[in-house]
């Protein structure tokens, strides 16, 4: 039998700093053990919880650099917490901030957010100033900050993030120096906000328009192809576009991957309570990641 993973009570009386970013209700508070930890509420019935854990999990299972979370309750509601990832003197600058100092027009429109091209988002992680996650150490073969975010990439198209807009990833400014942020906020992945009703309809059809192979195949990015393109991009495919212009990065990424297996994957849904998860929602999750790991790992079949 697994341990669940713990349920850190968060004190009714935690001081509160309202986080700006985002539109969860969340506050900073210190907490005895971990530090200075962001709580954030899961809104009922959308598995924003488990999935945000889970995601920390997965990212471990990869070697990625990530924001950790730990479950967590304030008064009797459901949610997580997460240490600030922020050393001392630290500070964050999100990637809307990053691409405005780089493009004086950006975002041309509130409404359009098309600069946020692939281009533009690793030309801007990919410059000599910007350093490793602090206190990473990189797997072999992977040497800059734009080789991690390729990484970063691979996630979202593996867990189906569909959340990696401009404040969902950044940079921590200290003395002077840039770094890479870790992967953060992963809360909207692994179809957390189906019904069940829908999960076992999915699960079950003999409809191919329906069924879990056409959800993982219509889940979207927040990145586009182009500027002035109406549409973003698939997951998927944008890791398909970054695999071709840093193929080593991305094998490394994706052998990465290859080594982690269902059973790896099942024993962290086992870990969530089952007050906090359905039967249901791990099955659903667990397709949706043996899924897109075939697709992903066909490509190392493809690079030089």
């Amino acid at each position: 039998m697994l341990e669940p993973f713990p349920i850190i009570e968060v004190p009714p009386d935690a001081s509160q700093h309202i986080e700006d970013l985002g539109t969860k209700e969340k506050f900073w508070f210190r907490h005895q053990d971990l530090g200075h930890c962001l709580f954030k509420k899961a809104r009922p019935n959308t598995g924003e919880d488990w999935a945000e854990k889970i995601a920390a999990e997965l990212c471990e299972l990869l070697g990625l650099p990530h924001a950790y979370h730990e479950l967590a309750t304030l008064n009797g509601d459901n949610g997580t917490i997460s240490p600030s990832f922020l050393c001392k003197n630290g500070s964050l600058i999100t990637g809307n901030e990053i691409l405005a100092r780089r493009l004086p027009s950006y975002p041309q429109d509130l409404r359009d957010h098309s600069q946020h091209t692939i281009d533009n988002v690793l030309n801007a992680i990919g410059g000599s100033e910007v350093n490793l996650p602090i206190g990473w150490k990189p797997p072999e073969g992977i040497s800059n900050a734009v080789d991690t975010f390729v990484g970063y990439l691979l996630l979202d198209a593996w867990i189906g993030n569909t959340d990696r807009h401009h404040e969902n990833w950044a940079f921590i400014s200290v003395e002077d120096k840039i770094y890479l942020a870790p992967t953060y906020d992963h809360g909207s992945c692994l179809g957390r906000n189906e019904p069940d009703s829908k999960r076992k309809e999915r699960l079950i059809t003999k409809d191919v328009g329906f069924s879990v192979h056409a959800y993982v195949e219509k889940c979207s990015s927040n990145l586009y192809a182009r500027v002035r393109d109406k549409k973003t991009l698939k997951n998927f495919d944008v890791f398909y576009q970054v695999r071709q212009r840093y193929p080593d990065a991305a094998r490394v990424w994706l052998d990465n991957l290859a080594k982690v297996s269902s059973n790896d994957t099942l024993e962290l849904f086992e870990r969530i309570p089952s007050h906090r998860i359905s039967k249901t929602a791990t099955e659903f999750a667990q397709k949706i990641l043996e899924l897109n790991q075939n697709r992903l790992l066909k490509l190392r079949d493809t690079l030089l």
